[in-house]
């Protein structure tokens, strides 16, 4: 429903907002960055779905650290560099120096000396991973300002305990595309059963945070001991003051009754989440294991936290619009129906985290965009 953003729609003044600027969570970045940030990512789509080539960072080096498992953002950040005209590096966390004692604030330092671009996913422990991309940045911009070298090397989350950023954007865009302005529209965030592993609490939490900024009223529903964190729960209730609504639940029926979009996925029991902090700290693998263990023992309790077609059809018209960051566990988070009827939705879903990948790099690095775009196009 939203129109595509051409390069003839570029506002430079919004882009200027982005210019230099890493995006750690949405919520420290303005309304008028994050759309900034959306109109950019729509004319790059447009280019790319085109055929038109946009080499504007030819020749440059981006990093990017896992210490968690991945394959979409993966994908994400080395199709959006490849397309800027970027060599892409991945590496594992542990292959990194981190593990042998190196600061965040260090490892960002040695980093900073070559690459043009650092994307991180730090997201398993609470308290951890956005503190430690933060410090990552810290050590990237204290190595450039003691060198005086004027390079900006943009910080991307890729996903940390807080939030997920280039995920929640690209979630955005779809439902745009959708729903066109989602002021008014039922935006249902639940939990769902998963059987393989207590997952981060970042993709609701960052999808209670951004979604209410944008006028949805959002719904999150939860079996008890699945809360968020209360900064977040802070932030989703202050955010929706601004228009939109935000309440929680302890039913799956009634959170999708009425909805007009569902994004049913599992995550981690608060409590075992806070106790991994602790084992983790101890570097007790065994513990950890065993937090695990628990972890899935308490999903267990909730197998009939699913989405199926009896609870699709509790939707508005029976017909929401299914969202998953994936991959979804079939059969548990979602019946097979489910993800058949939708698994075109879920793949277009996915294929926005490129374009706003290819936002956040080329709106961070390059002065004058609008213009340089235009010279493309």
């Amino acid at each position: 429903m939203t129109e595509s953003r051409t390069i003839a729609d570029l506002d430079q003044a919004g882009l200027d907002l982005i210019y230099g600027q890493s995006l750690l969570t949405t919520q420290s970045w303005s309304t008028a960055q994050l759309s900034a940030l959306e109109h950019l990512a729509r004319a790059l789509a447009d280019l790319d779905r085109r055929g038109i080539r946009t080499p504007l960072c030819p020749l440059e080096l981006a990093w990017a650290v896992f210490f968690d498992q991945s394959t979409r953002t993966k994908s994400a950040w080395a199709g959006a560099a490849a397309r800027l005209g970027m060599q892409p590096v991945i590496v594992d966390g542990s292959s990194t120096q981190v593990s042998h004692g190196e600061t965040a604030v260090e490892t960002g330092a040695m980093l900073g000396m070559n690459a043009h671009a650092m994307g991180i996913r730090h997201d398993l422990i609470l308290g951890e991973g956005n503190s430690f991309i933060q410090d990552v940045k810290t050590g990237i911009d204290g190595y450039l300002a003691a060198t005086d070298d004027t390079r900006q090397v943009p910080v991307v989350n890729l996903q940390c305990d807080v939030d997920h950023p280039t995920q929640t954007m690209a979630d955005l865009l779809w439902l745009e595309d959708n729903l066109g302005d989602l002021s008014a529209r039922n935006i249902t965030v639940s939990w769902a059963y998963s059987p393989s592993y207590a997952k981060p609490l970042s993709v609701p939490q960052g999808l209670i945070t951004l979604l209410t900024r944008f006028g949805a009223n959002v719904t999150l529903a939860h079996p008890p001991g699945y809360r968020l964190t209360e900064e977040t729960m802070v932030a989703a209730r202050a955010n929706a003051a601004g228009g939109g609504s935000f309440r929680v639940v302890d039913s799956m029926d009634e959170a999708f009754a009425g909805a007009d979009v569902v994004y049913p996925k599992s995550w981690g029991a608060y409590d075992l989440m806070l106790e991994r902090v602790d084992a983790n700290a101890r570097n007790d693998r065994a513990e950890m294991a065993a937090i695990e263990d628990r972890a899935l023992g308490r999903n267990a309790q909730y197998t009939e936290w699913i989405c199926d077609e009896r609870r699709m059809g509790l939707t508005r018209g029976g017909d929401a619009l299914y969202m998953h960051c994936l991959p979804a566990d079939i059969g548990s988070e979602v019946s097979p129906g489910v993800m058949e009827q939708h698994k075109v939705n879920v793949a277009r879903q996915a294929n926005w985290k490129i374009y706003v990948v290819m936002a956040l790099l080329a709106g961070a690095k390059v002065r004058n965009l609008a213009g340089e775009l235009a010279s493309l196009n």
